[in-house]
């Protein structure tokens, strides 16, 4: 039983996971502020549950087509490891697709055709004959897409008409979703650069492929530290000098960033699998920044 529930969680793609927990929290957190949040617990959960279950739905389905190249880029992976059977992954998928869309339907109408659109966009991501990852543009917009607006907007829309019965999009909600936005592009073509090898054998036309892997960290990298310095010149404007913790939160990520960029040995595999999931680190860390921000505003 342990050993089955070990190779869920890795089929899962913890990382992945862990990302839809930290956003689905933080934008509950947020759309919350002032309300009871035992009051709207169960909407939490309901929207978690089928969160984590498309999740789940997406990430499996890419790894069920991508087997072969998988064979390659991460024979660790439960299915070219043999500790999963196809049939065993599409059972899985199959369970997350149902239960994601019944959990979404009972909780909104709104978060049923949400979820609905990111299973699509996640199906013409891996399955052909679009299968947009096979191009570095269409892919890095279909996760961008995703992650970046449909997950902050969306999510925070839901939360906030089930709640609050209103509809607007604050400021720091747009930032956010822009933030993310620029963070998912450069996720979409760091998450290829330890995989150049099977990529290029089946033709996937990566970032790294098309160019070299150099020039995929750079652009990545540039994504990402343009999208802090607008959330620091957002935050010298409207917030400063009211709310120091923002501004040297944002600062310290920001170092962070940039030394985590300087570590990477782009020749050594090793370094850039660590290099990409220390990378999650600082997705996982903008969505908690929110969250205390939100409730001590200083």
């Amino acid at each position: 039983m342990q050993m089955q529930m070990k190779t869920l969680w890795q089929f899962s793609r913890p990382h992945t996971i862990i990302g839809s927990i930290c956003s689905i929290t933080a934008l509950y957190c947020i759309a919350l502020e002032g309300s009871s949040f035992i009051q709207y617990i169960l909407l939490y959960i309901q929207t978690l549950l089928a969160a984590l279950a498309c999740n789940i739905f997406i990430v499996g389905l890419n790894q069920i087509v991508d087997v072969k190249i998988d064979a390659i880029n991460k024979p660790y992976l439960p299915i070219p490891a043999k500790r999963l059977t196809e049939r065993q992954a599409y059972v899985i998928i199959f369970i997350a697709l149902g239960l994601s869309l019944l959990v979404s339907f009972i909780t909104s109408i709104f978060l049923f055709f949400l979820i609905i659109s990111i299973q699509s966009i996640g199906i013409a991501y891996s399955v052909p004959p679009l299968q947009l990852k096979k191009h570095h543009l269409p892919a890095a917009i279909a996760i961008s897409v995703v992650r970046g607006i449909l997950v902050n907007i969306g999510m925070y829309y839901h939360f906030n008409s089930s709640v609050h019965n209103q509809q607007m999009i604050p400021q720091h909600i747009w930032l956010l979703t822009i933030f993310i936005t620029a963070f998912s592009i450069a996720i979409a073509w760091f998450k290829d650069l330890p995989d150049t090898d099977g990529d290029r054998e089946f033709n996937i036309k990566t970032l790294a492929i098309r160019y070299t892997k150099k020039s995929a960290l750079i652009c990545g990298n540039v994504f990402v530290i343009f999208a802090y310095c607008m959330l620091l010149a957002w935050g010298y404007k409207y917030l400063h000098p009211y709310s120091p913790f923002y501004i040297v939160a944002h600062w310290l990520l920001l170092l962070l960033f940039i030394i985590n960029a300087f570590t990477i040995k782009i020749e050594s595999q090793i370094s850039i699998k660590r290099f990409y999931m220390r990378f999650w680190i600082f997705f996982f860390a903008e969505y908690i920044t929110y969250i205390v921000w939100t409730y001590i505003k200083l």
